[in-house]
């Protein structure tokens, strides 16, 4: 059966720009850059170092997206509304602090969640990253507030 999720993808504008933001910005590493058959393919993958399990798959739109939908992806990233994803820390405030010293765009600084304390990061391609210190609630008991 499934043991684990390894692989996601992000949409990006450019490989070697985004590959460059997600390792200086955010301190992953790489862990893939290949460019394979004919039509100059390339394949290149981030990770965060204590979890290489989880690759991130940097991808420009295009095929095997239809010309439609990898037109929709590249509006929405120009737009910054392309959500990509969702990164725990264990103190979102000193996160903002060290990420916004390195120059990384904040749309939403740390704020109280009932799920924890969350800012919002825009990649250099436009897509939204979700930074979170996660807390213990229970949603079944209407538990929404700040602590």
């Amino acid at each position: 059966m499934i043991s684990n999720v390894s692989l996601v993808t992000v949409y990006v504008t450019d490989q070697t720009e985004s590959k460059q933001w997600y390792i200086d910005k955010l301190g992953f590493v790489e862990t893939a850059d290949i460019t394979m058959g004919d039509n100059g393919f390339r394949w290149v993958t981030v990770a965060q170092p204590d979890h290489p399990e989880l690759e991130v798959t940097l991808m420009v739109p295009g095929p095997p997206l239809t010309d439609d939908l990898a037109e929709a992806i590249r509006r929405s990233m120009a737009d910054g509304t392309h959500g990509a994803l969702g990164l725990r820390t264990e103190n979102c405030q000193k996160a903002f602090e060290e990420l916004t010293a390195k120059g990384v765009e904040f749309i939403q600084p740390p704020a109280e969640r009932p799920y924890g304390v969350e800012a919002i990061i825009r990649d250099n391609s436009g897509n939204w990253l979700v930074l979170v210190e996660n807390r213990e609630f229970d949603p079944s008991k209407g538990d929404f507030g700040p602590r």
